[in-house]
């Protein structure tokens, strides 16, 4: 007799794929580490700022002790930063932690869960994991339609996800069809407004979703510290919403899931705007020479928001997966994006120059022999 553990629906998920590290790369084609390009993650290619570095060695004598459970100076740090309560803050292991949290805390087993098509894999991840139902969304344009989305929370539902820009396609939502939805959500539905990339926005494309969260209790909005900012690794993720919502939070969230080096890093990099300004011109450069490269080539391509860029590469189902190794080949390595239901389709970070450059060339080579 054989016994099968864990909820059905905790089984039938399909565990969440990184993007592949350099050194498994290097490992399973033989190459040298150093020459391997990684866009595939999204993350700052500028790395870590200075400042941050600087902090995590001054902190680094207090890693005897437990972090501080409630992260009181980083907190402060945000609540500064963004005008709101230290009370309206909630810390995660990352904006991933942020989104489970607020699945957990917001839905119970058999409600239902509102979010597009083509978003961000955690969004069903943390559905599956609580026993809840989707409702996915089709997209437009690969991008979220909001009217839809509306139209299509049901009574049980408790959760709508929304990302701008999104991931991984890179499409925007205005600001004002976002508050407007906002203005018809009922308030018993959450809506978590996740805005991992909203650094990376032009300057006429910015809006306060900050203030929504002043004037709309189930709004929750969901920020990264791993992007712009550059702290990946460190996994330091936020959410800002009224009391009620950070309340429930704060009942799951684990103790101590940000560690002292990563909130010491965070408070420097939040403070280092000409990092962040630094990051955002790098990242407008490249999306100019990479789009540039794609209009070339006649791929098409998602016009992104984010710092990354969704490019058709065949016309095929394979043809992802295809280009992807003969990229990974030639040591560059980028996401293909089969499990988001877009097999023809690679998504490309962008890059220091010189990796975009060596992305164009394993491209232009990679189609040429296709």
């Amino acid at each position: 007799m054989t016994t099968s553990f864990g909820p059905s629906y905790v089984r039938a998920i399909a565990p969440y794929v990184a993007g592949k590290p350099i050194s498994e790369v290097a490992r399973e084609f033989g190459l040298d580490e150093t020459r391997i390009v990684k866009l595939a993650s999204n993350e700052n290619p500028l790395g870590m700022p200075e400042s941050a570095k600087t902090a995590m060695a001054q902190a680094a004598s207090e890693l005897g002790r437990y972090p501080d459970a409630n992260a009181f100076e980083l907190k402060a740090a945000l609540s500064a930063q963004y005008d709101v309560p230290a009370d309206w803050i909630t810390l995660g292991n990352g904006s991933n932690d942020i989104l489970e949290l607020a699945a957990h805390a917001f839905v119970e087993k058999n409600q239902s869960v509102v979010y597009a098509q083509y978003s961000f894999a955690v969004y069903a991840l943390a559905t599956q994991g609580l026993g809840a139902r989707a409702i996915v969304v089709p997209a437009v344009k690969y991008g979220h339609d909001l009217d839809a989305m509306l139209a299509a929370i049901s009574d049980d539902t408790r959760l709508v996800f929304v990302a701008n820009p999104n991931n991984p396609t890179g499409t925007f939502i205005d600001g004002a069809t976002i508050e407007a939805f906002l203005s018809k959500v009922p308030r018993h539905v959450a809506v978590v407004l996740d805005e991992a990339y909203t650094e990376y926005l032009s300057a006429d494309k910015r809006y306060d979703s900050i203030a929504w969260v002043r004037r709309y209790p189930n709004l929750l909005v969901s920020r990264t510290f791993s992007k712009a900012f550059g702290l990946a690794g460190l996994r330091v993720g936020f959410a800002i919403a009224q009391p009620e919502l950070t309340d429930l939070m704060n009942r799951l969230r684990q103790p101590f899931n940000v560690n002292t080096l990563a909130q010491a890093a965070a408070i420097a990099a939040l403070n280092d705007k000409p990092f962040l300004q630094k990051s955002a011109e790098l990242n407008a450069q490249g999306y100019l020479r990479l789009t540039q490269a794609f209009d070339k080539l006649g791929l098409e391509y998602v016009p992104s928001h984010g710092n990354f860029v969704l490019v058709r590469v065949g016309n095929d189902d394979g043809a992802g997966n295809r280009v992807n190794l003969e990229l990974l080949k030639q040591g560059v390595i980028v996401r293909p994006v089969g499990s988001y239901g877009l097999p023809q389709w690679l998504r490309v970070t962008i890059g220091l120059p010189e990796e975009n450059e060596a992305f164009i060339a394993a491209l232009e080579k990679t189609l040429a022999t296709a």
